[in-house]
C-alpha cells in the first residue's frame, strides 16, 4: 500500500465496487477471474478520471485481463488484445517503473504511438505489476484519456496510479502461493 496515499484516495478506493469479492480464494493466472479483473479497471478508471483502464498481462501481445470502456459514450471500444508496438504499457514493463504522460504530444519519443492517431489518446498512467516474490514484471495497471491534463496533476495521478496497483498487488498475494 502506498504510504504518501491521500487519504481521500483511500477512502474512494474502498467503497465504490466490491472488486475483491470476486476474485477466487485462489488466483490460477490460467484461469482469471475476469468479473473481478474488470471491477477493478473500472475502479482504476473512477480514482484516475479516465474514460479507459486496464489490468494488462504484457507476453507476446497485450492482454487486457480486466478492462474498463467508456460507457454510454461516442469514443471507440477496446478489445481484449493489442499488439506490443501499440501504446505505452510495453515500455512501463521494460522499464519496470512508473510512468506519467499528462499530455502524449509533450514527448517525442511517444507522441508517434499508433494508439495517439487511432485512438485519440493524449493522457497515459501506468504502473507496473511486479510480482516481489520472482521479480518478474506481469503487465501493468494503465488509465488512459483522450484528453490531456495538466502538467501540475502528474504527481497526483502518479500517486493514484501506483496506489491503485498495490490495492491489486496485495489481493493477489493473499490468493497465490508463496
Amino acid at each position: 500500500m502506498n504510504p504518501h496515499a491521500p487519504s481521500d484516495l483511500l477512502s474512494t478506493t474502498r467503497h465504490d465496487t466490491d472488486w475483491q469479492s470476486h476474485l477466487p480464494e485462489v488466483f490460477d493466472p490460467m484461469a482469471p477471474p475476469v468479473e473481478a479483473f474488470d471491477a477493478f479497471a473500472r475502479q482504476v478508471a473512477d480514482v484516475l478520471g479516465t474514460p479507459y483502464a486496464m489490468l494488462n498481462w504484457v507476453g507476446d501481445e497485450q492482454y487486457f485481463l480486466g478492462l474498463a470502456n467508456p460507457a454510454d459514450s461516442e469514443l471507440p471500444v477496446l478489445g481484449r488484445t493489442l499488439p506490443l508496438t501499440h501504446g505505452f504499457c510495453p515500455h512501463v514493463v521494460q522499464r519496470r517503473g512508473s510512468l506519467v504522460l499528462t499530455d502524449v504530444l509533450d514527448f517525442d519519443a511517444f507522441a508517434g504511438n499508433p494508439v495517439v492517431d487511432e485512438l485519440g489518446v493524449r493522457m497515459y498512467a501506468g504502473a507496473p505489476l511486479i510480482d516481489k516474490r520472482t521479480n518478474h514484471v506481469w503487465g501493468t495497471v494503465c488509465g488512459i484519456d483522450i484528453e490531456p491534463r495538466a502538467r501540475s496533476q502528474g504527481r497526483p495521478v502518479w500517486t493514484r496510479i501506483d496506489h491503485m496497483r498495490d490495492l491489486l498487488m496485495t489481493e493477489l498475494y493473499l490468493r497465490t502461493s508463496p
